[in-house]
């Protein structure tokens, strides 16, 4: 009988890891980035606390990168969460053409109105096109943003400038935590 309780508690401490360990590195280092940018969006304007309390659910970028000369493209990975809890990863990518010139880093959040809303990001049938603006976050900025086709889109610049005028599309993945 102690020889079984002992195989048992061996088990169970080596399986531990598994357990814990669900996402990968990249995945825990994306997901320690995130919650760190949706603070750093409280502090540079507190007014978007109102969508992370009463927003049906929400995908944070911490680091987006974006450039482009002529024709340009952005990409970074998110977490997306709803009712206060880490669903799983997201990735963004973007492909667009006309005026713009630069780089640069961002955060970007995007708030979902309903569940239909986060359901249809789940199911990967998500995509922006030139009918969804994005407000750039400002420190004491007020924020009087509407939700466009159940979303609401957020940044905020990290590093460098980029001037543009240009039509494009954003896509997004979805995976969700096992």
């Amino acid at each position: 009988m102690k020889a079984i309780k002992q195989v048992c508690l061996f088990l169970l401490i080596c399986s531990m890891p598994l357990v814990a360990n669900t996402q990968s590195k990249k995945d825990q280092k994306v997901i320690k980035e995130a919650d760190q940018a949706a603070k750093t969006l409280l502090e540079v304007n507190p007014g978007i606390r109102h969508y992370f309390k009463n927003s049906a659910g929400y995908v944070v970028f911490p680091n987006v990168g974006k450039g482009g000369l002529i024709v340009g493209g952005a990409s970074g990975n998110g977490v997306l969460y709803q009712d206060n809890k880490r669903q799983g990863m997201a990735a963004l990518k973007e492909l667009n053409i006309g005026f713009q010139a630069g780089g640069q880093a961002l955060i970007e959040v995007i708030f979902f109105e309903h569940k239909a809303d986060v359901e249809k990001f789940k199911e990967g049938y998500f995509e922006f096109d030139a009918g969804v603006s994005a407000v750039a976050l400002h420190e004491g900025k007020s924020l009087d943003l509407k939700y466009e086709k159940g979303v609401a889109v957020f940044t905020h610049s990290k590093a460098g400038l980029m001037a543009e005028a240009s039509v494009g599309a954003q896509k997004f993945k979805f995976h969700p935590f096992k």
